[in-house]
């Protein structure tokens, strides 16, 4: 039995387990190309350009490229188009939202001494929307595989559940399941809970021809399980820069990033499994998993444009790695029901169950170590006519670190995305024609996938097209930008580890207002 000491510790600390995996990593680690109108229609190739807000993001020398001070907001509305595959069946979802997603003002300060070489000091601060989480799709299909090798959401308890003591994922007598499922959190952690959802709710039982008290099988049976599984999530990845730039002679321009970042991530995942196995065994399951993390980090960034020739013009960018630090809390709901039911012991018939702790697990906090990042940029300027600009980023995903690297479960994870994550380049390229007060604008750009296999996440290309008109101290720009990458997402880490493959593809109108200080 469980000692009555775990019970009073349980009352006294947080919940403390490790949950984090490389899917958190890679999320917490990836970027899109996010910030104001123009900025988008060239794709985001901005490095060797500056003159744009959402620019000083890319290489924090772009303040120093302004010739006056300079405000802009911008809005976008996104929609998500997504195509699931899961045994066969397809399945099509949308969702769209409206966000803001830049905004910031940059501060020009001329050097009055004529004979110094620092013609100018620029001081920006700037808000940039990095990633949108919110996302939202649906598999279905039917899962033939043996309900114990896989098939059924029953392994994923089984796994967690052999070898544990019987004792250590039940209740006391008496006890409510929501002071158990706390207690067992506290006491022994993630797995425990997970042993202890599939062993109340009647999915597991003890092996009757093992071990009695580490061994169990499943009450789940049959080779055809009709499968469910939705997936809602909400969130952003937001970074206020603040920002030092400085103009050197008349070619060269510096600029350094102090960057404060925060991001907040909300998933709800349901799976509702059935079948029609007859002879008193577990018929239908509904399993739902919450899970809200929120997290501050601090990165920095190095950069410089240099003007080769009036026209020619090269960048240079060093991006840091970011610092996270992350705090995560989940809740868990299951229900399972019998079409025949199951004798009990009692004498009376089990015809279904629900575990509803309402219990907050919350995780120690950790930290995330996102890879560094460089960038070289070409940029081409036909005087006032217009431009053409190309960028080239590389990023090694494989240098992604859970911290402190001395924690067994972490050394466990970093290892996994040493082996499946690997180093991405990054390909953009815009252009911008001007026709009085109008600029006509368009870009491309291509992300190679961060993994080895280039299939859990796919490559990512997509284009970008814009308007913009100049009013003279204010200028409107608007944006349509799309993209497309494909994906699997496993359901589970254990057991049903089956995937479901989605196309994604993502399109954005961005309106951005900017104006002269």
């Amino acid at each position: 039995m469980k000692k009555k000491v775990f019970l009073i510790i349980a009352v006294a600390l947080v919940f403390f387990a490790n949950a984090q995996d490389i899917n958190d990593a890679l999320r917490y680690s990836s970027g899109q190309v996010v910030g104001s109108a123009r900025y988008r229609a060239l794709s985001g190739a901005f490095g060797a350009l500056g003159g744009d807000l959402s620019a000083v993001n890319v290489n924090p020398a772009s303040s120093a490229v302004f010739t006056n001070s300079f405000a802009s907001v911008s809005l976008n509305i996104r929609d998500v188009d997504n195509e699931t595959v899961f045994f066969g069946g397809t399945r099509s979802s949308s969702d769209s939202d409206v966000s803001l997603n830049q905004g910031g003002g940059v501060f020009v300060f001329e050097n009055r001494h004529n004979n110094s070489m620092w013609k100018k000091f620029t001081f920006s601060v700037a808000f940039d929307n990095l990633d949108n989480y919110d996302d939202s799709w649906e598999s279905r299909g039917v899962n033939g595989k043996e309900a114990t090798q896989g098939g059924s959401v029953a392994s994923y308890f089984l796994n967690n559940a052999q070898g544990l003591n019987v004792n250590d994922i039940s209740a006391f007598d008496g006890e409510s399941y929501a002071d158990a499922y706390a207690d067992i959190g506290s006491a022994f952690g993630v797995q425990n809970q997970q042993a202890f959802l599939g062993y109340s709710s009647f999915i597991l039982d003890l092996d009757p021809d093992g071990n009695n008290e580490t061994e169990y099988v499943s009450l789940v049976e049959g080779n055809s399980f009709d499968q469910r599984f939705g997936y809602l999530a909400t969130g952003y990845n937001g970074k206020i820069a603040f920002n030092f730039g400085a103009q050197y002679g008349d070619n060269l321009y510096l600029g350094l990033n102090l960057n404060s970042h925060f991001l907040n991530y909300e998933k709800l995942t349901v799976l509702e499994e059935s079948n029609n196995e007859t002879g008193g065994v577990i018929n239908n399951v509904y399993f739902e998993n919450v899970l809200n993390a929120n997290g501050s980090g601090f990165s920095f960034q190095l950069g410089g444009i240099y003007k080769l020739t009036n026209e020619f013009r090269i960048g240079l960018t060093y991006d840091s790695p970011t610092w996270f630090s992350i705090e995560e809390e989940s809740t868990q709901y299951l229900e399972t029901s019998s079409i025949d039911g199951i004798p009990l012991a009692d004498g009376s018939t089990f015809f279904g169950e629900t575990i509803n702790p309402q219990v907050i697990n919350v995780f120690e906090p950790y930290n995330l170590q996102s890879p560094g990042k460089i960038t070289g940029s070409l940029a081409y300027v036909f005087g006032k006519k217009g431009l053409i600009s190309f960028d080239y980023s590389r990023k090694d995903y494989s240098k992604t670190k859970f911290t402190p690297k001395s924690d067994a479960y972490f050394r466990t994870q970093n290892s996994i995305i040493t082996d499946r994550l690997t180093a991405a380049s990054t390909f953009k390229l815009g252009g911008e024609y001007k026709v009085n007060q109008f600029s006509f604008r368009g870009g491309y750009r291509f992300e190679e996938s961060p993994y080895k296999n280039g299939v859990t996440v796919g490559d990512l290309s997509g284009y970008s097209l814009g308007l913009g008109y100049d009013f003279g101290n204010t200028k409107l720009d608007v944006t349509y930008d799309a993209y497309s990458q494909s994906r699997e997402h496993q359901l589970y880490n254990t057991g049903l580890t089956d995937s479901a493959f989605i196309d994604a593809n993502n399109s954005n109108i961005t309106l951005s207002l900017g104006f002269s200080l």
